[in-house]
């Protein structure tokens, strides 16, 4: 029997080199103060904050974002799997969209894997997002996550040693 396979527009991957331990890199996913710095911060100027940040398997996330201009986003999922220094499984979902409640096509839950890969003294990141139900919503995230990414490494320049 064939094993179905997701189709390409259905997830998607980044890949980014930060220079910081694997220890450094994972505790900024995983400690309040340093996921609001950088988080979905698509926009600079844009506010995130969790409503709800429980970091074992079975814990739940609830994070809301303020753009500048007022539109609220909020958020929510559970975390699957944590190994610490290693990796991390969550479920994404969205709750609520500026237009308010999220729209049933909106309501999808997609899987986010984060590895963490030791490379001299410096961390790679594999980020893999998927279960999209569409490449828009694809491309849409995949533009967010970069954004994320290039926060993620400011973070990291401030965030203590390790």
């Amino acid at each position: 029997m064939a094993t179905p396979q997701p189709a390409p527009e259905s997830s998607l991957q980044v890949r980014r080199l930060f220079a910081a331990s694997r220890e450094k890199v994972f505790r900024a996913w995983t400690e309040r103060a340093a996921l609001e710095q950088w988080m979905c911060r698509t926009n600079p100027a844009s506010t995130t904050r969790y409503l709800d940040l429980d970091v074992r398997p079975g814990g739940k996330h609830h994070l809301e974002i303020r753009n500048p201009n007022g539109d609220v986003y909020v958020q929510v999922g559970t975390f699957r799997e944590i190994r610490p220094y290693d990796k991390i499984v969550f479920t994404w979902s969205w709750e609520q969209t500026p237009q308010g409640k999220a729209k049933p096509e909106e309501i999808v839950e997609t899987l986010v894997t984060v590895e963490f890969f030791e490379r001299g003294n410096q961390t790679e990141v594999l980020l893999t997002h998927e279960r999209f139900p569409s490449a828009p919503m694809r491309d849409m995230h995949q533009q967010g996550w970069n954004a994320c990414f290039d926060a993620l490494e400011k973070v990291l320049q401030t965030l203590g040693n390790n």
